[in-house]
């Protein structure tokens, strides 16, 4: 993540991890979750925070949900069922749950389909918000497994289309995660647009500058010069390339391809039809299908050795890959705490008084 969207040393509040997870867990069962449902939600929340995804974790997203269940929009105890299901394929009806309850099942039968079969595919319709895309995509690297997931949906639309002056998708990200033997594993997690959606939010809490073909005026014209972060509802996001001359065909079309295996492959249909109802698209690759496993492993570590040791252009320290940052960063947090902004902290004091709740935090 950018240093820009970082919590400023001045305002961090340094939580233990099994503290802050104590307290989401409270809240989550406070919103009618399964003792079960909030373990899992909540761990997909904190693991978003100890790899610095700041964007998909308590910060920004729990608020959030606590909203969304305020409002009756998410069922805290979604009935998950099978809609259609093949050997290697499954379509799974949601039942408006939130997605880190949904998705972490889905993956698992994607994985229990790959482990008889070679591969495994799940569409789900009607879910809900999955959080941090890589924690499900990183599911499968214990079975020797190469994962994948996508995302498609949002409660509000933002992102344009190249030339559009309307949102037709939300930020619809894609993860992949593969294992290696020694080296932290490869986890690439991107939004299809040229700024991740919730990042915007941290920029706001931070007061951080957005980069010129960022965002676009509500025209859908790109800004192009550095702006601070505008009032919500003033602007549209990007895809990935900001402008056409730099590339933004691009973002737009892997925005649809993740739209398509999402939302039109599951039965939601298109976002911008259904807006509010979100699909999920998950496989499972078992390696040994395709290869051996331990050569697959020591074949990666080659590979990611000769990233790292790609001798850096000037003015950098080194190279990285995907997910190497965030595995040193969870390293890093395990030892010295979580660090969250002081207005964080403050809403978990505020919510914890309004729902008679006891969250032991700073």
């Amino acid at each position: 993540m950018l240093e820009r969207f970082k919590v400023p040393e001045k305002d961090r509040v340094y939580v233990r991890e099994e503290r802050m997870r104590a307290a989401v867990e409270t809240l989550l069962l406070k919103m009618g979750m399964s003792e079960d449902d909030a373990k899992l939600s909540a761990d997909v929340l904190i693991q978003s925070d100890l790899r610095g995804v700041e964007t998909h974790g308590v910060s920004n997203m729990l608020r959030v949900y606590v909203d969304w269940y305020s409002k009756g929009i998410l069922n805290p105890r979604p009935n998950i069922r099978v809609l259609r299901e093949s050997a290697v394929t499954a379509t799974l009806d949601g039942d408006a749950g939130l997605g880190i309850q949904t998705a972490p099942r889905a993956m698992q039968l994607a994985i229990e389909k790959a482990e008889r079969h070679g591969m495994g595919s799940v569409s789900v319709q009607n879910g809900g918000h999955v959080g941090m895309l890589s924690y499900h995509a990183m599911l499968p690297l214990e079975h020797d497994m190469i994962g994948m997931c996508m995302s498609a949906g949002s409660v509000r639309l933002s992102l344009l289309p190249t030339f559009g002056a309307v949102p037709r998708f939300g930020t619809n990200p894609l993860a992949w995660a593969a294992p290696a033997r020694d080296m932290p594993p490869f986890v690439f997690d991107i939004a299809t647009s040229q700024v991740a959606g919730n990042k915007l939010g941290l920029a706001a809490r931070v007061g951080a500058m957005l980069e010129p073909g960022w965002i676009a005026g509500l025209d859908g014209a790109p800004i192009m010069h550095e702006t601070p972060m505008p009032d919500p509802g003033q602007y549209y996001v990007l895809p990935f390339g900001g402008t056409r001359e730099n590339g933004s065909h691009k973002g737009y079309g892997f925005a649809s391809v993740v739209e398509i295996l999402c939302q039109i492959l599951s039965g939601n249909g298109a976002s911008f039809n259904n807006q509010g109802r979100m699909g999920q698209h998950f496989m499972a690759y078992k390696i040994s299908a395709f290869t051996d496993v331990e050569k697959f492993k020591d074949d990666m570590d080659k590979f990611l050795e000769g990233l790292v040791n790609t001798p850096p252009a000037p003015g950098h320290e080194r190279v990285l890959y995907p997910g190497l940052p965030e595995h040193e960063e969870a390293e890093l947090r395990l030892a010295e705490g979580i660090p969250y902004h002081r207005e964080v902290i403050d809403w978990f004091q505020s919510i914890s008084a309004e729902l008679e709740l006891d969250l032991d935090l700073p």
